[in-house]
């Protein structure tokens, strides 16, 4: 069973996010991606703290696709540094799993 993985990641807008999700799944880099929110941030940008609503984008992949995904988020991504966190997913229903896995690009046989 392959390695499976949760990346997130937010935007400051609904159709930032909707299109990054969308170019993701298109790609077959994401099974399926939820886009929620919005939500209240709090953070330190430049020395000054700021804060805004912002929309959250949830993916499930293999960990082996990490480095594509992040490359894709990054080109349709609008911020200067976008958040993009990668947490394990150790355990799911086996026939989720399975379904997830035929969505993704193959893995390579090298």
């Amino acid at each position: 069973m392959h390695e499976f993985v949760q990346i997130v990641s937010t935007t400051a807008r609904r159709d930032e996010a909707e299109r990054i999700a969308r170019g993701l799944v298109e790609a077959r880099l994401a099974a399926c991606v939820q886009v929620s929110g919005p939500v209240r941030s709090v953070y330190r940008w430049k020395e000054a703290v700021e804060e805004g609503d912002e929309w959250v984008v949830a993916l499930k992949t293999r960990r082996d696709l990490f480095e594509p995904v992040e490359e894709a988020i990054r080109g349709l991504h609008p911020y200067e540094v976008p958040e993009i966190l990668v947490l394990p997913i150790l355990a799911g229903s086996p026939a989720y799993l399975e379904w997830l896995d035929e969505q993704l690009v193959p893995p390579s046989r090298s």
